[in-house]
């Protein structure tokens, strides 16, 4: 793509799309599936399946850009997309894959190598206690804390209300201090 191409806003692209454009497209898949990969990653748990979430979002996307009646609101859509795709694949599946230990952060050579062993537990108890929490906990997590989403867009992206956003944030939040206070 151009630089020009690259510089368009997101409406430009959608529109451009919708009326066949599969270069414009493109750049809007480039644009987001590294966000919706990880968004996928957090709440499934599973490369292999963030991986299928994410293709299915952007298949899905494409299909359905004439039912999109807001251009400027296509990355809030594709979230909203993502997130229910994400809690399907979890309520298919009861036993949960383990997160893949290659998303994890790497420790620095320099660092001793007990602190790399206490890190590496910490994100292992954290991977267990995310997946401790209900699907829907844990996407209202993962959208406000890992992605920052607002309240408002994470009620639209569960198809929930704001209130309901805010009970599940608390009851997750306190269940994570809970299980990850002896990291403090």
């Amino acid at each position: 793509m151009s630089v020009e191409a690259a510089a368009l806003d997101d409406a430009t692209l959608v529109a451009r799309s919708r009326d066949g454009d599969m270069r414009a497209y493109e750049l809007l898949v480039r644009r987001y599936q590294g966000q919706m990969y990880r968004l996928a990653l957090r709440v499934v748990g599973s490369a292999g399946d963030a991986e299928d979430v994410v293709q299915d979002v952007f298949l899905t996307a494409w299909r359905r850009l004439g039912q999109l009646n807001d251009d400027a609101a296509f990355v809030g859509w594709l979230y909203r997309t993502a997130t229910n795709r994400c809690l399907n694949v979890l309520r298919q599946r009861r036993p949960v894959a383990d997160v893949e230990l290659d998303e994890q952060p790497s420790v620095a050579p320099r660092e001793r190598p007990e602190r790399a062993v206490e890190v590496s537990a910490q994100m292992d108890a954290l991977a267990v206690a995310l997946r401790a929490l209900t699907p829907e906990q844990r996407a209202c997590w993962v959208l406000r804390e890992v992605h920052g989403r607002s309240y408002d867009e994470i009620a639209g992206a569960i198809g929930t209300t704001q209130q309901a956003v805010r009970g599940r944030l608390a009851r997750a939040r306190a269940q994570l201090a809970e299980v990850m206070a002896p990291w403090r």
